[in-house]
């Protein structure tokens, strides 16, 4: 059972479950362990290429860092490994789906576990947004290739101006102002239809689909740099400055704009943790599901930094603050490279609409496991009764995220979305400090080196790159909490099963999930 403090309202937001407990959950589980090493590495790298690399990469160093985006990717790959260390201890000692609001309840308490969920909407909920967003400009800039033109009105966030290489286009002397994304919220609700009627997706499935996407940035990596090769006497001005001199506003240019960017990077970052929800899949946990975080975040951020340093060679690096800095970078290989262009955007296209359907699942995940526990209304555990899935819960997380795609722009949505992750990794770090006071002798397959070093300077590291974005997103942030903090004394103190004393409610029957890791 929890342990169950009876008095105060502190005593009372620090009701946990036991390890004992979510230990016996996963021992009496009936999910098949099929999961390898190179499974979690494929898994990890699925998520994480894609939900960045293709989308994120040029606002940041158009904007903020230049050609020294690559100092960004190893800023947030470092900051990204302190956590993937703490995620790979508690997944070693806690091998169960729920991921980090599992870690959250097991370690913290309540009021951190409900506060994790509030977090992982911005990570999951917002980051597909974000990908729906790049996704679109993948498919605009394809479709134009073929001579198919999606009116400019259709395809951007609401009330912003229309820009061609940065400049407003102007009609009758009145700029072009966006209506909303149309392709963006399209795919969103795409694949909400394919979450509710459950098609799922296979582990085998998603290698392929992850070998489509390493495959193409290998290309890129390979055929543009080869270009870049050849013609480096002239592109090499590029590079110059390969700082860009700081402009004197917050995060513009300069180690200021470096910093700055990393926060920027750090969301193509974001899906190395989905490993951890594998836990109950993983053939050995306790070894497995270390090799498969560092593993898929060391290859990952390889990846990243040679194809910053061939985008922002081939192309000036103010040219790339658009959706799709890719596209940008193959078509400025000239017409005699179009037939490879169209390649890469296939496949960015492909590679994209696999992480829209995970977050978007790894979202209804997270709601699904908070209405169990009773955080949420039972609602959102609802199982149709013809596909057997969260169908009341799908949908909402679908308009949720075809919403924000449609409505807001990019780097708003981004930056939200690392914002909420920094967080969620913060209090992860957390976790493993807390636990190892609570339970020092509890059995743990992998331990955090250099123990409480590592976890401190992860969260010391979240925090202070948190503080970089800009004020904006940061009273967003603020005002978000608070309302999470509201709901929770609202109505998750006074419906969670935990608190009266329950075990987890009876479950319904899930049927087949669709994604890559079945619930």
């Amino acid at each position: 059972m929890a342990t169950q403090p009876t008095t105060g309202i502190l005593a009372r937001m620090l009701l946990r479950k036991t390890v004992e407990q979510v230990q016996r959950e996963t021992q009496t589980s009936q999910l098949k362990r099929t999961l390898g090493p190179w499974n979690l590495v494929f898994l990890g790298i699925g998520c994480i290429i894609g939900a960045g690399i293709f989308v994120r990469t040029g606002s940041a160093a158009s904007l903020h860092a230049g050609p020294a985006v690559l100092i960004s990717f190893l800023i947030a790959g470092v900051v990204c490994a302190l956590a993937g260390l703490c995620y790979a201890e508690l997944s070693s000692t806690l091998p169960v789906s729920g991921s980090a609001y599992t870690y959250s309840y097991t370690t913290i308490g309540e009021f951190a576990a409900w506060i994790m969920g509030a977090l992982l909407l911005l990570e999951y909920g917002l980051a597909a947004s974000v990908v729906a967003v790049g996704w679109a400009g993948y498919v605009v800039s394809l479709l134009k290739d073929f001579g198919l033109v999606i009116p400019v009105m259709l395809t951007g966030p609401t009330g912003h101006h229309v820009q061609q290489a940065g400049i407003d286009i102007l009609v009758n002397g009145a700029p072009v102002i966006y209506l909303f994304n149309l392709p963006a919220f399209l795919i969103c609700m795409a694949m909400t239809a394919l979450l509710v009627i459950g098609v799922s997706e296979s582990a085998k499935v998603n290698n392929v689909i992850v070998a489509i996407k390493v495959t193409v940035i290998m290309a890129f990596i390979f055929i543009c740099g080869g270009y870049v090769i050849a013609h480096i006497d002239t592109l090499k001005s590029n590079w110059d400055p390969f700082i860009p001199p700081a402009s004197g506003e917050k995060g513009e240019f300069g180690w200021g704009g470096i910093l700055r960017a990393a926060s920027i990077v750090f969301f193509a970052y974001i899906g190395f943790e989905a490993v951890s929800t594998a836990g109950q899949e993983a053939k050995n946990p306790k070894k497995d599901m270390p090799i498969g975080l560092l593993g898929s975040l060391f290859i990952c951020t390889a990846i990243y930094i040679l194809v910053s340093i061939v985008m922002t060679l081939i192309v000036n690096y103010k040219t790339l603050n658009v959706p799709d800095p890719v596209a940008v970078a193959v078509d400025a290989l000239g017409p005699q490279w179009a037939w490879f262009a169209k390649l890469v955007k296939a496949g960015a296209i492909v590679g994209l609409t696999s992480v829209v359907l995970v977050l978007m699942y790894g979202q209804t995940r997270i709601f699904y496991t908070m209405a169990r526990d009773g955080l949420l209304p039972r609602v959102f555990a609802t199982v149709h009764q013809k596909f057997k899935t969260p169908w009341v819960n799908t949908i909402l997380v679908g308009l949720i995220t075809a919403v924000a795609a449609a409505f807001f722009d990019i780097n708003t949505l981004g930056d939200m979305t690392s914002v909420g992750t920094l967080a969620a990794f913060a209090i992860v770090c957390l976790s493993v400090i807390w636990l190892r006071r609570t339970h020092p002798d509890i059995p743990r397959g992998f331990t955090v080196p250099l123990y409480p070093f590592v976890p401190a300077l992860g969260i010391i590291a979240c925090v202070a790159l948190i503080f970089t974005v800009e004020t904006r997103v940061l009273i967003f942030f603020g005002w978000y909490t608070l309302i999470a903090i509201v709901l929770y004394f609202a109505y998750g103190m006074h419906h969670s099963r935990l608190a009266k004393g329950l075990d987890e409610m009876e479950q319904p029957d899930m049927g087949e999930f669709p994604g890559p890791v079945p619930e």
